[in-house]
């Protein structure tokens, strides 16, 4: 699943939260928009209320890319 994917069905989800990082808090739709097509395909897993992680070429669990703020 994409970094998209994610972003877009947690922006169609009626509870609303935040995603954050070392450049602050986002709501799903604005990363939606902000965020450029290279970076939106990153491969990605969301654990519900803790973190977005990118998967590694490996298939492993990488970096972590949000944290959820609620």
């Amino acid at each position: 699943m994409s970094l998209k994917d994610i972003l877009t069905k947690l922006a169609e989800e009626t509870e609303s939260f935040f995603l954050y990082n070392a450049n602050g808090s986002h709501s799903p739709a604005s990363l939606l928009n902000e965020l450029s097509e290279s970076k939106l395909s990153i491969r990605s897993h969301y654990q519900p209320g803790l973190y977005i992680a990118e998967i590694n070429e490996s298939g492993y669990l990488g970096a972590v890319l949000y944290r959820v703020k609620k």
